[in-house]
């Protein structure tokens, strides 16, 4: 079976199971979308991850499995999705330590968020891509209006997961020296999600 490489493309809120998010992995030589349904601290630490700028003032599960990896020469050479039963995704870490190659079984999530810290790549099989994966298309109706650009699923049932709620606090009032003190201050409260809605307004200007 052939295996196709994945980036992330994203991480929403899910409306339809309280608590949860979507993880959306994207096809890199292609056009479909693999949504995976995951935690919430799970889906905080694959966005602290992504978002290298802000640092917790004391290592997550992952980071602390990074740093033991490393402390005895393990590396996480990349990420196989290697199966899906009754929507529940199934993953490995191929892992090599003095040039053995072991093969850990992981959930999903977890793999993902130490692919990330090892910089590995992710990879799915073919088959569970033509299976789960889903298209993108941009509405033809708000097509033109730029403030509704943004692409909407196809799939109306996975829709209503990936549908991100506008967030409660407003940080466009905020200068941009209040903003740093307010990311400062929820990176040392380790709030992380209000980290990353005070550092996208940061990225916006």
């Amino acid at each position: 079976m052939s295996l196709v490489r994945l980036n992330i493309k994203g991480i929403s809120y899910s409306q339809t199971q309280n608590g949860a998010y979507a993880l959306i992995l994207n096809e890199v030589d292609g056009d479909r979308k693999l949504p995976i349904v995951i935690g919430a601290f799970e889906a905080q630490s694959i966005a602290i991850a992504l978002e290298k700028e802000i640092r917790p003032p004391r290592p997550l599960t992952h980071d602390l499995f990074k740093n033991f990896s490393d402390r005895f020469n393990i590396t996480v050479k990349q990420v196989i999705i290697h199966k899906l039963v009754d929507g529940v995704f199934y993953s490995s870490l191929i892992c090599e330590r003095e040039n053995v190659e072991e093969i850990i079984d992981a959930r999903t999530s977890d793999a993902i968020a130490l692919a990330l810290r090892f910089q590995a790549p992710i990879f799915t099989y073919k088959n569970i891509l033509d299976k789960a994966g889903i298209y993108l298309k941009v509405n033809p109706e708000k097509e033109h209006d730029s403030s509704h650009s943004d692409d909407v699923l196809t799939d109306d049932l996975i829709s209503e997961d990936l549908e991100t709620p506008a967030p409660k606090d407003s940080y466009q009032s905020k200068t941009l020296d209040e903003l740093n003190q307010l990311l400062a201050h929820a990176v040392m409260n380790e709030d992380y999600e209000k980290a990353a809605k005070i550092r996208d307004e940061i990225s916006k200007r």
